[in-house]
Order: C-alpha cells, then structure tokens, then sequence
C-alpha cells in the first residue's frame, strides 16, 4: 500500500509566498532609492554648468596601477669622455622629445574603422531511441493510481526530442575620430619604453566631453615634432565620451531602466 507524499500546508505556502514578495520588494525599493539619488542629483545640477575635474597627479589617482612587461638584459651603453653627442641624441645640445617621467608629449589620433559582417545560422536536429524494455524487475506491477492506467508493459523506456534553431545577424559600422590630445610619461619600463597616460576635458554649454588615452610608446617613434601617432602606441586604451544634459537626454529614464532589469520577458 503506498501513502501519498505530504503536502505543504496552506500556512507554510503563505508563509514562503510573503517572504519571497517581502524580498522583490527590498530589491524594488533598493533600486527605486537608488534611482532617486540620481534624480536629487540631476535636480541639484539644474541652471548649472558641469563640474570639470581638477587637476591630479595620475600616478595618485586609485584607478592607475604601473605597467609590467616582459623586459629584455639592460643595455649598458658606454660612457663617451669628451664627446660633443650624446648616444640616441637628436639635437645638438639637448633631444627635446619626451624622454623622462613627467615629460609631455602630443599623441595625435585619427581613427576611421568600417566593419560588415552578416552572419546566418540555420539547426534542425531530430532524435529517437527505444530501450526495448519490456520489464523494470516487476516494480512497474506495483504502481498505482493515474500512473497504472498509462504504463504499457512492451515500451517502458522510449525517447525523443526535437529541436531547430535560426540565427541571423547583421553589423554595419563606421566610426570616424580625429584629435590631437597632450599626455605625460608616467613610466620608464627597464627597456626604455615609455608609459604614456592623458587626459583632456572640453566643456561647451553644459556638456563636457572627455578624453582619455593610456599605453606604451618606444622612444624611436617620437617625431622631431614630439609627437605620436597612436597608431605606434601598444596597448592603446582611448576613451572618448561625454557628460552632461545631451548626454542624459540619450539615456532611458531611471524608471525605464529599472523596469527593463527587473522585467523577465
């Protein structure tokens, strides 16, 4: 004789649906809080030009950690008495070129990439399997209630699945930037190169935009100008973006964001 399983009591069930709500609305009312904080900053902004940022030290600043790369044996250039060059000298008296911690240099950015890519992808898979069994060792005599009445004794185990799949996709893009933004060495790496980090910030009406570039440049790539193409800086990071109220404009409204994580479909 077989015994029902147990059944969660009314109680019990009300109990876990009022902690599981009880939780939804925590996370609702974190969100909602948070996104409240952001509007009470926009309003205190109002009639207000954006802040620009002040000037720092970029090796103080919590974000900057010093760059370490695999380092070729030093070279050990020879001292030369009496001589009026000096070895990788390219003026007279003195190289003007960025060549030592703190020194500026121009890096001059022009960026025009165009990618078309189009993807299709199309799955269909169809499968089947009978175990022929026939008998599972008498136990399926002993099952009873709206089990019993469906069981055929000559295929117990049988199997099949369906499933298909299409894919398209399409990425159209062309980007185009061009500026010149000052950076400071930051960095001497044990082979001579140079660790370049740059910041620049232009306000016009209340939108400020920003510019940020970080990597490594070999001395020989620095022109007689002091300039650097960024084409020439490995590990280029470049950053280009603003703040401001046209940017707030191109996003969502808090409300629709939050909306848009917590909706499940």
């Amino acid at each position: 004789m077989s015994l029902p399983a147990p059944s969660a009591s009314p109680e019990r069930s009300a109990c876990t649906c009022w902690k599981s709500g009880l939780r939804l609305g925590a996370i609702v009312l974190l969100l909602l809080g948070q996104g409240a904080c952001a509007q009470i900053g926009q309003i205190k902004d109002v009639g207000r030009t954006p802040d620009l940022a002040p000037i720092e030290n970029p090796v103080a600043t919590p974000a900057y950690r010093p760059v370490t790369m695999p380092m070729p044996d030093p070279d050990v250039t020879p001292g030369q008495a009496n001589s009026l060059w000096r070895v990788g000298a390219r003026a007279f008296f003195k190289d003007q070129r960025a060549a030592r911690v703190g020194d500026i240099l121009t890096v001059e950015i022009d960026i025009t990439d165009q990618a078309q890519v189009n993807n299709t992808t199309s799955r269909s898979r169809t499968s089947a399997a009978d175990a022929d069994l026939t008998n599972l060792l008498g136990l399926e005599t002993q099952l009873t209630g709206p089990f019993a009445e469906g069981i055929d004794p000559s295929s117990l185990a049988s199997f099949g699945n369906t499933t298909s799949a299409n894919g398209t996709g399409t990425i159209n893009r062309s980007e185009s930037v061009s500026l010149t933004v000052a950076a400071i060495v930051t960095q001497i790496l044990p082979n001579g190169n140079l660790v370049i980090m740059g910041r620049q910030e232009v306000r016009v009406n209340y939108e400020v935009r920003e510019l940020l570039i970080t990597g490594l440049v070999r001395p020989e790539d620095i022109t007689n100008q002091n300039t650097v193409q960024h084409t020439q800086i490995a590990e280029a990071r470049i950053s280009y973006g603003g703040r401001g109220h046209i940017s707030q404009v191109q996003q969502p409204a808090w409300g629709q964001q939050v909306y848009d994580i917590l909706f499940p479909f």
